[in-house]
C-alpha cells in the first residue's frame, strides 16, 4: 500500500506538502530563537545550551535536539527525493515541441528547482559552519552561539552566502506554501487569496527575520 501510494503522483506530491509542513514549522520556531540574539550574548548562548537540556530528566542530554534532527533530516531527504523524481517525470511527461505557448509562471515558480539547490547546498555549509564548526572563519567556540554567528557574519562571503540563501528560501516558502495546500486539499477558489496572502507574509515574515541577524552584525547593533 505504501509503496503504491510513493509511486504515485498525488502520493509523491503528498510527501512534499507533509515534508514541507515539517520544516515550514521548524523554521518559524528557528527563526524565533535566532531572534534571541538582539538581546546579548548571555541570553543567545544561555537559548543554545537550553535547547540541548530540553526534555531533562526524563530525556538525556541533548536527546530531544537529537530527535528533532533525525525527523528534520527525514523531511529534507523525503522532500528532496520526491521534487527530484517529480521533477524527472514532468520532463518525460513534456511533449517535444508545444502548439501553443503556455503562460509564463511567476519568478518563485520557475526558481523552485533551483532554489532548492542552493537551500540543500545552504544547508550543508550552515551546518559545517555553526553546529560542527569544521569551516567556521575564526575560532570556533563549543557551547558559544553567539560569538560563532558573530565570527561568520563579520566576513563578507559569510554575509552574501546566507543572504542569498535566506532570499531564495522565501521564494521556496512563497510559492512552496500555497502549492501545498492545494496538494493537501486545503485550497479552493474562495480561498485561494487568502493562501496566497498568507503565504507571501510567512516568505517575508520569515526572510526579513533571518537576514535581521547578519544585517544586525554588520551595523554593529549586534557585536
Amino acid at each position: 500500500m505504501a509503496r503504491t501510494v510513493w509511486d504515485s503522483t498525488v502520493g509523491k506530491k503528498t510527501v512534499m506538502a507533509v515534508s514541507g509542513i515539517v520544516m515550514l514549522l521548524y523554521l518559524v520556531a528557528h527563526v524565533i530563537g535566532n531572534l534571541k540574539i538582539f538581546f546579548g550574548a548571555a541570553e543567545f548562548n544561555h537559548y543554545g545550551h537550553w535547547l540541548r537540556t530540553v526534555g531533562e530528566p526524563f530525556m538525556h542530554y541533548e536527546w530531544t535536539l537529537w530527535l528533532v534532527r533525525i525527523v528534520l533530516v527525514v523531511a529534507v531527504v523525503a522532500h528532496a527525493v520526491s521534487a527530484y523524481q517529480l521533477s524527472r517525470r514532468d520532463i518525460k511527461a513534456r511533449p517535444s515541441t508545444y502548439v501553443h505557448k503556455k503562460p509564463r509562471a511567476s519568478y518563485a515558480t520557475r526558481t523552485m528547482r533551483w532554489g532548492g539547490i542552493i537551500l540543500g547546498l545552504f544547508i550543508v555549509w550552515h551546518v559545517l559552519d555553526l553546529t560542527t564548526g569544521t569551516v567556521h572563519s575564526g575560532g570556533f567556540q563549543e557551547g558559544h552561539p553567539y560569538q560563532n554567528v558573530v565570527d561568520t557574519f563579520s566576513t563578507w562571503y559569510g554575509n552574501v552566502i546566507y543572504i542569498a540563501a535566506m532570499l531564495a528560501l522565501g521564494l521556496h516558502i512563497r510559492h512552496g506554501f500555497w502549492s501545498a495546500a492545494q496538494t493537501l486539499g486545503v485550497g479552493s477558489r474562495t480561498r485561494d487569496r487568502a493562501l496566497k496572502t498568507v503565504a507571501n507574509v510567512l516568505a517575508l515574515l520569515l526572510t526579513a527575520g533571518f537576514i535581521a541577524v547578519p544585517v544586525g552584525v554588520m551595523t554593529g547593533v549586534v557585536s
